[in-house]
């Protein structure tokens, strides 16, 4: 007989909805429990916590009548259909999502007292048993993250925020209107761009990559061609773990309302992403970090000088040239530079005496080589060569030849020490990370540019 999950999800939501209507009572009339009180908010979180097991217990079943061995990657995958090897979710329903505050989770952690976040700590508590390991704060369940909240707000309020830096306001009426998933790949210049960003990943997983193709004969009548395999090997992704950091002003933190939970989400994409992106262009390799495009085997690099220069018109297309005599000159193509780069471009003429610059001005969608160009400064400004310094990066490719994998959910620690004196909390989230390349040969790069 086949359970029906979407009903005992809907039964959770029943109780869930219950006890938040003790802990809004409680909060409306400025008290504690009483007995009673106390009493049955027991009997819903052992109701709950019994229909969570009855959840998974449910959808192990599923997957095994599916066929799905738990822990295994599928063989054969390409970049725009990898799925995660395990279910990341921890079966929350619709009520429980659009009840989740990461805020209220925030205060918790930072005063170390949950008992107004009951929700939030189950849903941390059940992540961790899902992944069989301990959070450093707490875990935000992937339900949350992934789920695209415009089904799940009832109402959205048109409030302001003071934007305490800057000493103006932010109406912020349509950041809810995206999952942080989607919020986070927005901001990465490298997602952008056009690379695979695969999210929920559970355990190492191996992309197959084809390395070599069969080969063309000519031959005599009657005779049959040399046979000739093709080869194919793999591209692994194993977690490493980046952590990013946001200062929030403990007078922000005691609001209620969509517009900070969507400003905190928000600032929390922003510093994730920039750091993703630094790792996916950058990353050495080395002491836990990915290994970026330019550290990647096959990727070329097109040198300007022996201690850097000005790039020119000829290396820009120097760049193009690398990846095309390589045969890679397809798909995603486009250059990913910084500001000082483009700055520097916009004042290079493509030849003397033509007023007619490498970077053009007039061009919006692509002004560089007549190839999209996007601008980040994650794209390192402080390279050194020979005596050179302060010299910039430009890269080339094809970036849907980048794969960025993400495992399990964000793990928030909040400290609430170091901005003690200024009125700050500081929210640092860790996230699982990996970039691979499926073909070293589809990048080149400049890696000594001046821009003086």
């Amino acid at each position: 007989m086949k359970i029906d999950i979407k009903l005992l999800m809907r039964k959770k939501d029943e109780l869930l909805a219950k006890r938040q209507a003790i802990l809004d009572k409680i909060a409306e009339e400025d008290r504690t429990y009483t007995d009673e009180e106390r009493a049955e908010d027991k009997s819903l979180q052992e109701q709950v916590t019994d229909l969570d097991e009855q959840i998974r217990n449910a959808q192990e079943i599923e997957r095994q009548r599916a066929g799905i061995p738990p822990n295994q990657s599928t063989p054969g995958m390409q970049a725009g259909d990898l799925q995660p090897s395990q279910d990341p979710n921890i079966g929350m329903g619709g009520n429980e999502i659009q009840q989740y505050s990461l805020i209220r989770a925030i205060r918790a952690a930072a005063s170390g007292n949950w008992r107004d976040a009951m929700l939030e700590k189950e849903a941390s508590d059940a992540v961790m048993k899902k992944l069989g390991t301990e959070p450093r704060g707490f875990f935000v369940p992937y339900d949350w993250l992934s789920a695209d909240q415009r089904n799940l707000m009832a109402e959205k309020r048109d409030l302001t925020i003071g934007v305490l830096a800057q000493g103006g306001y932010l109406k912020a009426t349509d950041l809810l209107a995206q999952s942080f998933i989607e919020l986070l790949r927005n901001k990465m210049v490298v997602q952008s761009a056009g690379a695979w960003v695969l999210t929920g990943l559970v355990g190492d997983i191996a992309i197959p990559r084809q390395t070599g193709g069969a080969t063309a004969y000519w031959v005599a009548e009657g005779n049959a061609p040399t046979e000739a395999d093709q080869a194919v090997d793999q591209v692994p992704l194993a977690p490493k773990t980046v952590g990013a950091f946001t200062d929030i002003s403990r007078k922000l933190l005691l609001q209620a309302s969509i517009d900070v939970e969507a400003f905190v989400r928000n600032d929390l994409a922003t510093v994730l992403a920039l750091a993703i992106d630094l790792a996916a262009l950058h990353g050495t390799g080395a002491d836990n970090q990915p290994k970026g495009v330019v550290n990647q085997t096959g990727v070329a690099i097109v040198a300007i000088g022996t201690d850097g220069g000005p790039p020119t018109w000829a290396h820009i297309v120097s760049l193009e040239t690398e990846v095309a005599v390589d045969n890679a000159d397809i798909g995603a193509l486009s250059y990913i530079t910084n500001a000082k780069v483009r700055g520097k471009l916009k004042q290079t003429e493509k030849a003397t005496n033509t007023a007619q610059f490498v970077w053009e001005s007039g061009v919006q969608t692509a002004p560089l080589n007549g190839y999209r160009s996007l601008v980040s400064n994650q794209v390192k400004s402080d390279l050194t060569k020979g005596t050179g310094t302060d010299l910039s990066a430009i890269f080339f490719g094809n970036w849907g030849d980048l794969i960025i994998g993400q495992w399990g959910t964000l793990d928030i620690l909040v400290d609430p020490y170091t901005g003690g004196t200024t009125g700050t909390v500081r929210v640092i989230a860790f996230q699982d990370v990996d970039v691979a390349v499926r073909h070293g040969e589809s990048f080149s790069v400049i890696l000594d540019a001046e821009t003086t």
